[in-house]
């Protein structure tokens, strides 16, 4: 053992299961359910793991000393097999709390989306929102209608990883989606009551991205909840009409 490592002092097992323990207690008074709130520290943990790889990854890899190639190639091939288990170990953490990689829900659909999957959509899309326009008009229930729907589109997985997509949807089209609020959003004399409704809605950059992605299982989604058609068409309309 080398002496940064006998003076290290990093949580052990026990110390970590202790505050995720306590982490649990504390939401279950808060009233989140035990499974949500395992999913939400389980994606927390996973996301640990795979920023650490990511950011190992992106290191240059630097060998101690000078001992020759044949060390130099013993120490790198190392550093890779250590990073291939961190990534192993990452993966496994996301797929116990969202399904392995490449699972996209039962067949004949996805499961619905719990309470807390539809609030971390709604903590990912708000700002996003935000950055666009003054705040949503639409009923905070309807908001959460549209966001089921939404995530109906989605594996448990994709779910997992939607908060990072929507940015990467914000950031890709943030001159499109700065005109298209600029004329029918809340800041515009376009009325809420109508077939623009959902651009004075958080919810509708959540929608706008799954209608590029998946327009038709975003179609059944809808219908299946019986959301407002002109909603959906109004939004298409819209996105459609202004150039890219």
């Amino acid at each position: 053992m080398s002496a940064a490592q006998e003076t290290r002092q990093w949580p052990d097992e026990v110390s970590v299961d202790n505050a995720r323990t306590t982490l649990l207690q504390l939401l279950a008074r808060a009233g989140v359910p035990a499974g949500d709130a395992r999913q939400l520290i389980g994606l927390v943990e996973a996301g640990v793991l795979a920023l650490a790889h990511a950011e190992i990854e992106g290191a240059g890899r630097t060998v101690p000393g000078d001992k020759g190639e044949e060390y130099r190639s013993g120490w790198l091939d190392g550093a890779e097999a250590c990073l291939e288990d961190l990534g192993a170990v990452a993966e496994r953490t996301l797929a116990g709390i969202s399904g392995p990689e490449g699972d996209h829900g039962r067949a004949g659909g996805h499961p619905r989306a719990r309470r807390m999957e539809v609030e971390r959509a709604k903590v990912a899309v708000t700002p996003l929102y935000l950055s666009f326009t003054p705040a949503s008009e639409l009923d905070p229930e309807v908001t959460e209608e549209v966001l089921v729907a939404v995530l109906g589109t989605m594996s448990p997985r994709q779910r997992a990883l939607y908060a990072g997509r929507l940015t990467e949807f914000a950031d890709l089209h943030r001159g499109r989606l700065e005109r298209l609020f600029a004329a029918y959003g809340p800041a515009s004399t376009t009325t809420m009551h109508g077939r623009y409704s959902l651009l004075h809605s958080v919810t509708s950059i959540a929608v706008l991205e799954r209608l590029l992605a998946c327009p038709l299982a975003l179609r059944e989604e809808w219908d299946a909840a019986e959301l407002p058609p002109a909603w959906l068409d109004g939004l298409t309309t819209a996105w459609g009409g202004d150039p890219a």
